[in-house]
């Protein structure tokens, strides 16, 4: 089985930023709390992905390649409207950061992902990260999708 473990920080500062970040577009096809279904535009690229219950930092993960008009039919099928980010991929100490810096209704917020191979794994902490938020919901992409951070 798939599995990700995922930890996820709040981003201060603009130490992050690279000069070319990816633009990614996301809807939600199933948003329940036994798993998501996702649908991803990334570049010229599109993805299809299932996620399992978060436990911790954990849960599976199932993501698909599809054909880019595929990618863009099944975002108009969405319960809700997409979300709107630039991805910048962001090395430190042997590791890939991936800092989201969202768009739209949820401007403002930042949010730096690192995955791990185990729950416990070290890594180093960059000075622009902030508070942990692995746990918190509101910061899952599924939820931003009706809750927006501009309305918090």
């Amino acid at each position: 089985m798939a599995t990700e473990i995922e930890r996820k920080f709040l981003v201060t500062g603009s130490g992050w930023r690279q000069p070319r970040p990816r633009r990614l577009v996301q809807g939600y096809l199933n948003r329940d709390r036994e798993r998501t279904v996702r649908v991803r535009i990334d570049g010229e690229q599109g993805f299809l992905t299932v996620k399992g219950v978060t436990t911790g930092a954990t849960r599976s993960e199932f993501e698909y390649a599809i054909p880019l008009p595929d990618a863009e039919h099944l975002l108009a099928l969405c319960e809700t409207p997409p979300i709107h980010k630039l991805r910048h991929a962001v090395a430190f100490e042997g590791m890939r950061w991936d800092v989201d810096e969202f768009l739209g209704d949820n401007a403002g917020l930042v949010v730096a992902e690192i995955e791990l191979a185990d729950e416990s794994q070290p890594f180093a902490r960059p000075a622009w990260l902030g508070e942990e938020v692995t746990r918190d919901p509101r910061y899952f992409n599924s939820n931003l999708a009706t809750h927006s951070y501009v309305t918090w």
